[in-house]
């Protein structure tokens, strides 16, 4: 749908379709090829008819050249497999199958082995034979089965199947497309945030990405010299004049900047915003003579130091950072890049993993206060909470400096004409002008950004379901995941303005209340922010945690804290061999495991 940025294929989902071997005089094998191959086709239809890669593609599927049924037909298939750029297998099967001749050996490549659920042949036999194997061998293997018999000639996979097999895909996809890419961090440690202290081993190990990093001032470098497309700054500049609104400015009268300097301000941070995509995925178009700028760092996802150095003297990154992270710009609607706020690599990487689920835009955000019902009653004269706030026992305010993507002030429209965050691709010229419309953009405050700069301001209209994530670094335990699903949150206008005006006005603005369960963690919105591991959180459209779930343990990523239904949750097999609890069988199963990449590196 879109050329890819980055350099390198996208991952390709290869099926195995293996089969019972035995021919002779009852022909064993061949009355069972064509319901074996059926099932082979039915997973590549379901597959390129739901999935797509981040460009908006539909996902590549290939299938193995014949049945599966020795170890020389397994061969014959990894080599194509190999040729064809496969990172990820399902093998697919309806009866009893030889398992360590059939299974697939690669250790890099992400599995799943479906088992028909039928009774003429014992397909489920093979896959609890092949999964035990997997389980022995130290192979990993997600196992689907379905709920209810099927006939044998039965082409339709059941609702249950599909569910399983498009997260394993989902995720799988995920996971495959970070190897290879990089994470460009521009600046490095921002105000002393953990989150932005970057750790390349685990970027490396747990991911297979690589670390890439440049100093600040090659920003000003290219803008001095003038490296960077002139044609495609001058676009930037005429539609952001014309598009992006300029809003109130908070400072002090006898501060203030007057137009010119504003206007200066604005050709900075659009200039900015240009060079950092050329930093992060290259650019043909720069000046003769400038080949090696002209090639980028091959980032999937990057970061932006700011504070302080830069934005005591520079204007902030705040607009190149909202308008990255949006779904458009002055090119259209394009896929979302992932710009993380003061340089925060795990909130960053926490955007990345939500981006390649959904390939929609990525919302970025200090979690930053609880509102009890009580204190939001006390502090605008009586209002009572309802709905899902009511339900959550209040609210968490997610607000920080304009970094967060124009998506998240839900003017996207739905089929019923409910606010919403769409995947990129189907972000309409409607939409943007909606988006735009909502949004004003501020002048930085200077007790926050000496050097100016503009944040963008708006407040999330819509209730929408959405689910916000943290990916945080424990010392002598690792990488972990929180996961958080729930709902923005629409007040009356006037409790918003009463509450907004308690802290920056000028930034935006989102009500998050998670669903709760009454006991632990999410006992109620307090508990949920209490025990959120960092400042900030990375939220997404819709309740992605399954499919987060399901990525994490592909990526040997334990899950700390999360209020997925346990029906959901969808991991693979040999996880129920490190005990009964789920969130523990996790924790040890990744610490047996560990990272994918670390043997290879």
């Amino acid at each position: 749908m879109a050329k890819s940025r980055l350099i390198g294929d996208y991952p390709v989902i290869g099926i195995r379709p293996t089969i019972d071997g035995r021919r002779g005089v009852l022909k064993v094998r061949e009355s069972l090829e064509e319901q074996t191959m059926n099932m082979a086709k039915s997973a590549a239809k379901l597959f390129t008819e739901n999935l797509k890669y981040s460009n908006g593609e539909p996902v590549k599927v290939v299938i193995a050249d014949t049945t599966i049924g020795r170890v020389a037909e397994a061969a014959a298939c990894a080599d194509k497999f190999k040729k064809e750029g496969v990172d990820i297998t399902l093998t697919v099967t309806p009866c009893w199958c030889y398992g360590a001749e059939t299974m697939d050996m690669d250790p890099q490549t992400i599995k799943a082995v479906w088992g028909f659920n039928g009774t003429e042949r014992p397909g489920a036999v093979y896959l609890a034979s092949v999964l035990a194997t997997h389980a022995q061998k130290g192979l990993p293997a997600f196992g689907i089965y379905g709920h209810d018999v099927q006939e044998a000639d039965d082409t339709e996979i059941p609702c249950d199947v599909k569910e399983k097999l498009l997260r394993f895909g989902r995720a799988s996809v995920a996971a495959a497309t970070m190897r290879g890419k990089s994470y460009l961090q521009i600046g490095s440690i921002c105000m002393g945030i953990g989150g932005s202290i970057i750790d390349p081993a685990f970027i490396e190990e747990y991911l297979g990405m690589r670390v890439e990093s440049v100093d600040e001032v090659e920003i000003i470098r290219r803008m001095t010299e003038g490296i960077y497309d002139e044609a495609e700054f001058q676009k930037a500049l005429a539609w952001t004049k014309e598009k992006c609104k300029e809003g109130f400015d908070k400072n002090r009268e006898d501060l203030q900047r007057n137009s010119e300097e504003k206007d200066a301000d604005w050709e900075f941070v659009v200039k900015m915003m240009c060079i950092i995509k050329d930093l992060m995925n290259g650019n043909e178009n720069l000046p003769e003579g400038r080949e090696e700028e002209r090639v980028g760092h091959n980032a999937l996802a990057a970061g932006f130091q700011g504070q302080r150095q830069w934005t005591d003297f520079y204007p902030n990154c705040d607009f190149p950072e909202a308008m990255l992270n949006s779904s458009f710009d002055w090119n259209g609607a394009r896929e979302p890049y992932i710009l993380a706020t003061e340089n925060d690599v795990l909130n960053g990487l926490g955007m990345l993993f939500s981006k390649l689920l959904t390939n929609s835009a990525q919302i970025f955000a200090d979690v930053r206060t609880y509102w009890s019902p009580e204190a939001v009653k006390r502090a605008t004269g009586g209002y009572e909470l309802e709905g899902h706030a009511k339900e959550a026992g209040g609210f968490i305010h997610l607000i920080n400096s304009g970094a967060a993507c124009l998506d998240a002030n839900g003017q996207s429209k739905d089929a019923d004409g409910n606010g919403c965050m769409k995947p990129w691709y189907d972000v309409t010229e409607e939409d943007q002008e909606a988006m735009l419309n909502a949004t004003t953009w501020n002048y930085a405050d200077f007790g926050y950004f000496r050097g100016g700069g503009f944040s963008s301001r708006f407040v999330t209209e819509a209730e929408m379901p959405v689910t916000m994530i943290r990916l945080n670094l424990v010392k002598n335990l690792g990488p972990m995941l929180q996961i958080a699903e729930g709902w923005t949150v629409k007040l009356p206008d006037e409790v918003t303005d009463v509450l907004w005006k308690r802290t920056d006005y000028t930034w935006p603005c989102t009500w998050f209340a998670p669903r709760v369960t009454g006991e632990g963690n999410f006992a109620t919105a307090y508990d949920v922010m209490n025990n959120w591991g960092a400042n900030h959180g990375a939220i997404s459209y819709g309740h992605i945690g399954a499919d987060l779930i399901t990525l994490c343990s592909i990526l040997r990523i334990p899950v700390a804290m999360h209020n997925v239904p346990e029906e959901k949750i969808f991991r693979p097999a040999s996880w129920n061999a490190f005990g009964q609890d789920k969130e523990g069988q996790d924790f040890r199963a990744c610490q047996a495991y560990g990272p994918m990449y670390k043997s290879i590196r």
